[in-house]
Formats: C-alpha cells, structure tokens, sequence
C-alpha cells in the first residue's frame, strides 16, 4: 500500500509518453505530406506563387507596380519628341532597315513590346492614329501619368474601384467643359483657321521649317477630294489622295497635281508621250493573247485546222481592242499584260496604253475621271462588247520624267482629284515626309468636318487642371482624391512640351496656371482662357491670336482614350503567366554522337 502512489505515477507517465510518440508520428507525416506539394500562400495577396499548373501567379500591388513600370517605360521613349522642338528617334529593324521618325504611332509600332500592359499603350497609340490621326505621342504620355498617380492613391489604401469612379467622373467633366468654353468655331476664324491647324500639326514634322508651302498644299488636296453623302454632309477621303515620293532636289520642289499621278510608264515607246482630250478606258483584264482553258480537248485532222485555231486566238484579242478603240477611246489602263503582238494596234491608232496599273490606283482613277472598270466585255446577251459610257475624261493625260522614274499624269479629270509628288535629299527624309503629310492630312480632314478646334500649346489641359481640381473640392467623396490626381495628370503635357524646348518647366507652368485660374474665378479676365505656351521664346502668350490651334476632335479623343486605357490597366489585379510548353524533339545528332548512342551502329 505504500508503493500505490508511485505506481500510479509510473503508468500516468507512460501514458504520456505514448500520446507524445503518436503525436510526433502524425506531425511528421503531416510535414512530409506538405512538403510534396505545390505552396500557394493565399494568406499575403502580394506575393508571386508557383501554381499547380505550369505558370506564375503575380497578385496585388506587386502586378499593379509592374504595369505602371512598363507604361512609364513605353511613354519615356517617346517623351522626348513631343511638341514643336522634340527629336526624333532612329529605329533599325531586324534586317538592318534604318526609319528615323518622331510620330509617337510610327514608334511604337516598330517596337517588339512583350509585357502586356505596355502592349496596352502601343495598341492605344496606334487607335489614335487610326481614330484622329495625330495626337498619338501626347495619348500614351497622358494614358501613363494617370496610372502613375492611381498607383500612388492605390499605395495609400485608396481601392481600385474608388480611383476608377474618381477618373470617369472627371473624363466626363472635362470633355464637357472642353465643349462649352475651349471649343472654337471655324466659321468665325474662317479659313485660316484650317491653314493654323495643318501649320501646328508639322511644327514638330520635317516638313516643319516649310509649313507655309505645305500647309497651303495639303488644304487644297483635302479640298479638292470633297464629297457630299447621301445626309448632305461634307466628307473628304483623304487616302483619294494619292502622295508618290522621289528622291533628289529639296522639299520645297514637292508639287501638287490637279488630277492624279500613278507611278507608271507607257506600254511602247512608240506611242505619244501626251494626249489633249482624254477618253479614258479602265480595263480589269488582259489583252494578251487568248488561250484555250485548262481541260479543253480538240482533235484536229489535218494542219491548216490547226493554224485556224492559232489564228482565231490572235484574231480575239484584236476583236476586243477594236470594240474598245470604236467608242473613241485614246487613252488604255489596264490591271493586266499587254503583250508586243497587241501593242501594234494601239501605236497605230496613235494612242496610249498602259499596263500592270496597280488595282488601288486603277479605283481611283476611274472614280476622278468618271469611268467605270469593265472586268469583261461581255454583256446581257451573251455577246462581247464596249459601252461608251464607261469611258471617263481628263483635260490631259502626259508621262513626265520625275526623278529616276516616270509617271502618268492624268491632270484635270472630269472628278476632282489631288496628287502629291514630295521631294527629299533621301528616302528616309521622304518616306517621314510622307508620315508628316498623312497626319496633316488627318487633322485638315478633322477640322472641316467638326468644323470645331481648340487653342494648343498646353492650353487645353492647363484650362481643364485648374477646373478639374475646383471640382474636386466639390465632390464629398473618396472620388475627390481621383479626381485631383486626374487633374495633375493633364499637366504633364506642358510640362513635357516645355522640358523638350530647354524652358524652366516650373515656372512657365505656374505662369500658365496662374493666368487661368483668373480666367475661370474672375469674368473680366475671362479672355485669358487662350492662354499657352511659346516655346520658341520661352513664355505665355495668347496662342488663338498666335493661329497654334489644333482640331478640338483630338484633344477630346485624346482624354477619353487616355482615360480607358488606364482604367483597363488599373483594373488588373491579378497576373498568371503560363511557361511555354516544352517540345520533345528528340536527341539532335550531336548529342545522339556524344551519347554513345551511335558507336553500335
């Protein structure tokens, strides 16, 4: 009896000692188990995970980081050539391809982007070219200091979703007030005004030094290509005009053609060089001799049967060219060949023949000079012939030397119609030449159909920061920081044009906030509203008086664009990038050799 306690404290301890055993068992096995697989810390949203599947995962702020990286770094390439004194960028392609260019669109899309946020940025660049035409350099600068800001707001615990609200609201609001106060009709500026707005979109161009000669040019081009739909309303199709380059001589030798220019020669030097009173035929078909379709059987008895089919091949093509010689025509285009066994019978009829036109310009001209492309000669009856209504006329049809080449000028076609020839020291200047031209074209084209531009020069966003940033304090939610940050996004714009011209970025932007903050608080001072920047001389100055003015059309696109693509960019929370899967290809011959797996062989 007197050893009972310490037996019962012998088996107590025993007990324990088994539960520890057991308990240790299971925590090793539990660890063993864990340790076979795949972690995915769901605990911390920002972290990067292995997945079960081949891939990364990138959650949180860690994704949001990167895309605001990689659009920082899409738009710092192009930063430097925004504005009137921005440079120019040299890209060599692959295969050694040298382009030297400033327009933010051509960039971009020379560029291999792999992230898909900067990706974003080119495909917004590239819309904007599409859209409007110019502006695509200022829409990828703007597109990035907005997601620059919201990830500032996002690191400050501000939600996502609040920050997109935030930024709708204020797209929203400042295309409304961009409509109400900046907008300018043209009809009380009257022509000029679309002559201004061509002069300020080559400023930063090439052609830029010869803005007075091209802008003048390129409004009568637009101007000549004009149409009416069937609403009543004033179209012009700019890609009706058609710009050839060749190189030699200076820039200010580039000409505009009243008609159109296609880069082509006459079939024969036989035939005449020009033709006064053209008759036009636009031929989509072959006047080569014709030949027997493919699976055509024909037993012939005896050998003069066989020189009548010979010759009935011959004698078809002369039927057709005689069919369209009868109605007076002297002047051939044709998509096709025509071989030197047919050339004879348009030498002798003393008129000119051109093949191999390319289909794009074939469209063209039989649009300006009023005819209509026959693809066959055959009619509702079965049988072959050649309206003369289908041809079209031009005052003067001539083949001049320009450069190396020579082109076919049909000049004063019955339709208006506009040709560019543009002149460059080298085919690099003129192929930036051309790229120049086209976003002239773009904003002349913008401007007479909205009929509306704004002052330029940093006018616009300068205006739209300070009213953006009297709303804010209007709002009595978290949108109110969004909105502010939306508002200090726009100045990025003036900033970077007065940084590109070697100015105190500082102090010429407070100048500018400071002269529309009166606008907008004091109505007497209203007329400062028009204030911008001289980036020649390094001041302010009243840029509407001054003729910088730029179609209203791409400063609206330009905000709203901006604004969507960096709210898609915001929205992404969440990045799973997948391995590349792994091609087994087998052994290649030297690893089979190094392997031994030859020797028995």
């Amino acid at each position: 009896m007197l050893f009972a306690p310490n037996i019962h404290f012998c088996v107590c301890m025993q007990v324990l000692y088994l539960f520890l055993y057991l308990f240790t068992d299971l925590l090793y096995n539990f660890c063993s188990t864990l340790k076979n697989q795949p972690t995915l810390n769901m605990m911390s949203m920002d972290t990067q995970t292995a997945l079960t599947v081949a891939g990364e995962r990138t959650s949180g702020k860690n994704v949001r980081t990167q895309n605001v990286l990689a659009a920082s770094s899409i738009a710092n390439i192009v930063k430097t050539s925004l504005g009137p004194v921005g440079l120019d960028k040299m890209l060599v392609d692959d295969v050694g391809d040298v382009t030297v260019t400033n327009d933010g669109a051509t960039i971009l899309k020379l560029l291999d982007v792999e992230h898909p946020a900067g990706k974003v940025l080119c495909e917004l660049a590239d819309l904007q070219d599409q859209e409007v035409g110019d502006g695509t350099t200022s829409v990828v600068l703007m597109a990035a200091e907005l997601l620059k800001n919201a990830d500032q707001l996002a690191q400050h615990k501000i939600h996502p979703t609040s920050i997109i609200s935030g930024y709708r609201l204020a797209c929203k609001e400042a295309i409304k007030y961009l409509n109400e106060n900046m907008c300018i009709p043209t009809s009380e500026l009257g022509r000029e005004s679309v002559i201004s707005c061509a002069k300020t979109s080559m400023s930063s161009k090439i052609i830029g030094v010869d803005s007075d000669l091209f802008s003048h040019m390129v409004v009568e081009a637009a101007e000549a290509v004009k149409i009416i739909d069937a609403k009543g309303n004033a179209k012009y199709p700019i890609k009706a005009v058609n710009v050839l380059k060749a190189h030699g001589k200076s820039a200010r030798d580039s000409v505009l053609v009243p008609g159109y220019a296609i880069n082509c020669t006459v079939a024969s030097q036989a035939m005449p060089k020009k033709i006064i009173g053209a008759k036009i035929a636009c031929l989509d078909f072959n006047l080569q001799k014709t030949k027997m379709k493919m699976g055509v059987h024909i037993i012939v008895e005896t050998p003069d049967n066989l020189d009548k089919i010979r010759q009935r091949e011959l004698d078809i093509t002369k039927e057709r060219i005689d069919k369209i010689m009868a109605t007076g025509a002297n002047v051939i285009l044709t998509t096709g060949g025509i071989d030197d066994l047919n050339l004879k019978y348009f030498v002798e009829r003393g008129a000119m023949a051109v093949r191999r036109v390319l289909k794009r310009d074939m469209k063209r001209v039989a649009k300006a000079s009023g005819a209509t492309m026959c693809s066959n000669l055959a009619n509702m009856e079965g049988e072959e012939g050649f309206d003369a209504n289908m041809l079209g006329t031009a005052e003067e049809v001539v083949q001049e030397r320009v450069c190396d080449d020579e082109l076919i000028f049909i000049k004063h076609p019955k339709n208006k119609a506009a040709s560019i020839i543009l002149r460059g020291p080298t085919d690099i200047a003129c192929d930036e030449m051309e790229r120049s031209l086209h976003d002239a074209l773009c904003v002349v084209k913008r401007v007479l159909e909205s009929k509306t531009v704004v002052p330029g020069g940093g006018t616009v966003e300068a205006a739209l920061s300070i009213f953006l940033e009297n709303y804010a304090n209007s709002v009595a939610s978290r949108e109110q920081l969004a909105i502010a940050e939306f508002a200090k996004s726009l100045l990025v714009i003036p900033n970077t044009l007065a940084n590109n011209a070697a100015k105190d970025s500082t102090e010429l932007v407070a100048k500018l906030r400071a002269y529309h903050h009166q606008a907008q608080t004091k109505p007497e001072h209203q007329h400062l509203k028009w204030i911008g920047l001289d980036l020649i001389n390094g001041k302010v100055r009243d840029n509407r008086a001054a003729g910088v003015l730029e179609p209203a059309l791409i400063k609206i696109k330009s905000i709203k664009l901006a604004t969507e693509a960096a709210i898609t960019i915001l929205r992404i929370d969440d990045l799973i990038k997948l391995y590349p899967e792994k091609k087994d290809d087998g052994n290649s011959y030297q690893q089979a050799l190094q392997s031994g797996q030859l020797s028995g062989m």
